[in-house]
């Protein structure tokens, strides 16, 4: 059977399928950072089913999908949001990218986008590691390690065994931000769990961690549009 649907009204904008033997009623989905279009269905439904649900809910798929940000691809002439701030990418000798303070020079090859992807990574490692370091001496506990990937669905996260994870993305968010994560992060240390007392201790590690909660909120999506392809 097809894989996708098209939207009523909107022709250019198609509906991925996707069946699952736990669904147990169709749910629409559109993602935040790509304005990926998915339909999780029961195995069962019929084709006829979906569509009509589609077309129920076009003017709402449409809406969501214009709120997603665009996506930026990352390559030399363009401009890379870094600590919050945005930086031009330009060409620069060597093999690997490099932050000068002003501008990220990476080597004109091809291969820009990957380069680049592979500074930020470095970089996130530097100011996660001094942020989670600093906090965790405040609190008193040490985590077991850090790691970082490139999660869609959460900024960073601790298991029962102290273990920190983060999304490498932060270190495109402003610095403050970045140090709101790496503290709620460490504040689980103690508390694992989302209870009144977590939250105090967040404060206690960050009594002005509200504004920063809320910039991820609202501008969040717009880092995991950020495209790091063969640029």
């Amino acid at each position: 059977m097809t894989d996708t649907l098209p939207v009523p009204g909107a022709p250019d904008l198609l509906v991925l399928l996707r069946r699952s033997a736990r669904a147990r009623r169709m749910s629409l989905r559109v993602g935040r950072s790509d304005g990926l279009v998915t339909l999780s269905l029961p195995r069962r439904m019929s084709l006829a089913d979906a569509r009509a649900f589609v077309a129920q809910q076009a003017d709402w798929i449409a809406r969501h999908v214009a709120a997603a940000p665009a996506p930026r691809r990352v390559a030399i002439g363009g401009t890379l949001p870094l600590l919050g701030r945005e930086v031009p990418v330009v060409a620069g000798s060597g093999r690997a990218a490099r932050f000068t303070g002003e501008a990220i020079a990476v080597p004109d090859d091809g291969h820009a986008g990957a380069r680049v992807r592979a500074l930020l990574r470095t970089l996130a490692r530097t100011h996660l590691s001094a942020a989670v370091d600093r906090h965790a001496a405040v609190l008193g506990r040490a985590p077991a390690r850090m790691t970082l990937r490139d999660t869609r669905s959460r900024w960073g996260s601790c298991s029962s065994r102290g273990d920190l994870m983060f999304s490498w993305r932060l270190v495109m968010a402003p610095l403050d931000v970045l140090d709101y994560v790496a503290a709620h992060e460490v504040a689980h240390l103690a508390h694992m769990d989302h209870s009144a007392r977590f939250w105090a201790q967040v404060a206690a590690l960050m009594p002005d961690y509200t504004p920063r909660r809320a910039w991820l909120r609202a501008e969040g999506a717009a880092l995991h549009a950020v495209d790091f392809g063969a640029g």
